[in-house]
């Protein structure tokens, strides 16, 4: 069994922003694979699935960023859930908007819901990283998260959510490779090869040169091809 957590705030004013593309990214998957409505356990929302052959619980803590820990550590030890199998959907500002990368342990590099989930679970479970971007000012950042995404960019999330929907089962099953070509087919869709020209037909031989007219030649040239002949 796979434990799919997506980082979120819950309320209707964080719905849209960019700290909450780990929402919108189980919200896909449930819908594009058919999971159990949405209802309440482990501090959070659940729906219950399979992708695959992996029988899946996906979660959307209900506590805010910062405490995402306790629904994560509280689904996993219900669960009988191993860290390893603990898959953790969230924003990432080090990526450019549309990339999205898979991480398994390490670190939680400042995010504030993956510290929370460091401290329950440890830090040995799977990480997806969705690119949002950069403002280009550390003092920014926690503003810049807690804003919706721009109209802008709306079409490039799309494919980005449409992607992680399409490659979910293959992260269940552990394939990163796959699924990460499964979000670049959304993202960076395959470019139809260019029509070849057509052959162009080959030109006629040329026609041999005529042999000139013996009666339009200079008395000279014919007295000279007597004494050939």
């Amino acid at each position: 069994m796979k434990l799919i957590v997506g980082l979120g705030n819950v309320g209707a004013r964080y719905a849209r922003t960019r700290h909450n593309v780990g929402f919108m990214a189980v919200d896909r998957i449930a819908g594009a694979h058919g999971f159990s409505a949405w209802r309440r356990k482990f501090q959070g929302e659940i729906a219950e699935g399979r992708l695959g052959d992996a029988k899946c619980t996906l979660l959307k803590p209900g506590t805010m960023m910062n405490l995402s820990g306790q629904a994560v550590g509280e689904a996993a030890r219900f669960l009988k859930i191993a860290p390893e199998d603990v898959i953790v959907l969230h924003d990432e500002i080090d990526l450019a908007p549309s990339k999205c990368r898979v991480k398994r342990g390490g670190g939680h590099a400042g995010h504030n819901g993956l510290r929370s989930i460091h401290q329950h679970i440890g830090p040995d479970y799977v990480r997806v990283r969705i690119g949002v971007g950069h403002p280009g000012d550390k003092a920014a950042v926690a503003n810049y998260v807690l804003h919706d995404f721009a109209k802008a960019d709306e079409a490039w999330l799309d494919d980005l959510l449409r992607g992680v929907a399409d490659g979910a089962p293959l992260l269940a099953a552990g394939d990163d490779a796959g699924f990460m070509n499964a979000v670049a087919l959304r993202t960076r869709p395959q470019r139809p090869e260019p029509a070849k020209p057509a052959k162009s037909e080959a030109p006629a031989p040329s026609a041999a040169p005529e042999a000139p007219d013996p009666a339009s030649a200079s008395p000279f040239a014919r007295l000279l091809d007597r004494f050939r002949n």
